[in-house]
């Protein structure tokens, strides 16, 4: 292993990293599912350890229906609803909280095994276990999230939800960044501030995008004001501003709005960051990676807009929550290569001066 396992790097490390970012796309994915399914709610409870087991028989799939019969969402929205139809949202909340507890084992026993055979570089160990944290904070907000829909909502908070999203994109891009630096090693250089700060302000942006589709879709904003460019004919649908600042977090038209605003700025911030950073050609790859992210803004809007337009079928909806994760992946990768061309690039320059 000496080839793939050093001091700085570990390549079997980064594997694993890389592996771990993938299960956290198909949970963002299969969150999204979950969400345009309705099916958040189906599990009134929270049970870490049993909780992994589905209803066995008839008797307990009576009785976890029964408990979904007592919170607002069944006796406002589902009334009537059957055992059979039950069963199908069940299943999707169920995979989603399984999938978790998947995530929760493929890292923590990797990162331990990896802790006791001393292949993790030093600097990354920390970096590692705050990610294994967050990983079990995920969890608890998930519940807080969940829990804010059990008793005076129909649904889960909005708010929540964007805070149970974004967390999972912080870790999916921590996930993506330790990998990198394990499978690279360490940069040996601290890179200038110049386009490492460009970059940096494009991934923000795109992950602030992403925390308003969360308000999009935790509001369902994105089933009203289905035409484009105008919203019902009109730039701004009316607002209800007597709600005051909870507006941009539960109003659908003002939620809506700040999500296309912000999505029109990204792709005029992202298109001019793409062709500086082409003609200047920084290092090899640089200009490629700011086109990549360019060109995965312009479809993941365009992809939103039929989205929108369509009425947001459940493929639909799931692809373009699929595609924020990749442009944010993009943005990422972006980033990281950016601090690493930009440090290659200082220490030469450096060097060719005899400095």
């Amino acid at each position: 292993m000496k080839r793939f396992v050093t001091e700085d790097q570990s390549r079997a490390v980064a594997v694993w990293l890389f592996g771990c970012a993938a299960l956290v796309f198909a949970m963002v994915v299969v969150g999204g599912v979950t969400r345009l399914t309705g099916s958040g709610l189906s599990i009134t409870e929270w049970k870490p350890i049993m909780g992994a087991l589905p209803p066995m028989n008839a008797a307990d799939w009576a009785e976890a229906f029964d408990k979904y019969r007592a919170i607002p969402q069944y006796i406002e929205v589902n009334a009537g609803m059957s055992l059979a139809e039950f069963e199908r949202i069940f299943w999707w909340e169920w995979g989603h909280r399984l999938l978790g507890r998947v995530i929760g084992a493929a890292f923590a026993v990797p990162f331990l095994v990896f802790l006791i055979l001393r292949w993790i570089p030093r600097r990354l160990i920390v970096r590692c276990a705050v990610l294994l944290g967050l990983g079990g904070l995920q969890g608890l907000i998930g519940w807080w999230m969940v829990s804010s829909g059990l008793s005076e909502r129909v649904d889960v908070a909005p708010e929540r939800l964007t805070v149970h999203l974004g967390l999972a994109l912080v870790i999916f891009m921590g996930l993506i960044w330790t990998g990198l630096e394990a499978w690279h090693g360490q940069g040996r250089s601290r890179p200038p501030v110049g386009w490492s700060r460009a970059a940096a302000i494009l991934l923000g942006a795109i992950f602030f995008q992403c925390l308003l589709g969360g308000l999009v879709a935790g509001a369902k904003a994105g089933f009203v004001y289905t035409d484009w460019p105008l919203m019902n004919g009109q730039v701004l649908a009316p607002v209800a501003w007597d709600l005051g600042a909870v507006a941009f977090l539960h109003d659908q038209s003002l939620v809506q709005f700040n999500h296309r605003i912000w999505a029109y700025g990204l792709l005029v911030g992202g298109t001019i960051y793409a062709v500086q950073a082409w003609r200047r050609r920084l290092a090899e790859g640089l200009g490629v990676a700011a086109v990549a992210v360019a060109g995965a803004l312009w479809l993941q809007a365009i992809l939103g807009v039929i989205t929108l337009m369509s009425f947001v079928p459940l493929w639909l909806g799931a692809l373009h929550q699929a595609g924020a994760a990749l442009v944010l992946a993009a943005a990422t990768v972006n980033l990281w290569l950016v601090r690493r061309s930009q440090a290659r690039l200082f220490t030469s320059g450096l060097r060719s001066r005899g400095l």
